[in-house]
C-alpha cells in the first residue's frame, strides 16, 4: 500500500465525520436557536413560498431531525448513500429559502461546497473505517 492510499484510508473516516458534523450541530441548532431560525426564514424573499410547501415551524423541526439523524448515520458510515441523498434533498430548499438573498453570499457558498461534499460522499461510498464498507 502506497502511502497516499494509507493517507487516504485516514481521510476516509475524517472527511465523512467532518462533513457529518456540520449537519448534527446545524440540526441541533434547528431546535435550540429555533425562534431565531423562523426569524432568518421570515427575512427570506422566499418566504411566501416557504409558507406555501408547510408551516415554517414545522418545516425547521423536520429538517433538524433529518440534520440530526442522517448526519449521525453518515458520520458512522452506516447508508452513506441514502444519507448523503436524503441531506442533500434537505439542504437544497434551504439554501435557497434562506441563503439565496442579499447578504447572503458567504452560506450560500459554504452550503454549495458541502453539496458537492455530499455528492461526492454519495459516488464514493463511506470509504473505510465505516459500518458498511466500501473498498
Amino acid at each position: 500500500m502506497t502511502p497516499g492510499e494509507q493517507l487516504r484510508d485516514w481521510l476516509d473516516p475524517v472527511f465523512r465525520i467532518a462533513t457529518s458534523l456540520i449537519f448534527i450541530i446545524g440540526g441541533i441548532g434547528h431546535f435550540a436557536a429555533h425562534d431565531y431560525m423562523l426569524e432568518r426564514m421570515a427575512e427570506s424573499p422566499w418566504r411566501d413560498a416557504v409558507a406555501m410547501i408547510g408551516d415554517p415551524s414545522w418545516l425547521l423541526w423536520l429538517s433538524g431531525g433529518v440534520f440530526v439523524i442522517f448526519g449521525i448515520t453518515l458520520a458512522l458510515g452506516f447508508l452513506t448513500r441514502i444519507s448523503a441523498l436524503l441531506l442533500l434533498a434537505t439542504l437544497i430548499p434551504i439554501t435557497i429559502a434562506v441563503h439565496v438573498a442579499p447578504g447572503h453570499t458567504g452560506p450560500l457558498f459554504k452550503n454549495i461546497a458541502i453539496m458537492g461534499a455530499l455528492l461526492y460522499l454519495y459516488a464514493n461510498g463511506p470509504g473505510r473505517f465505516a459500518i458498511e464498507q466500501s473498498r
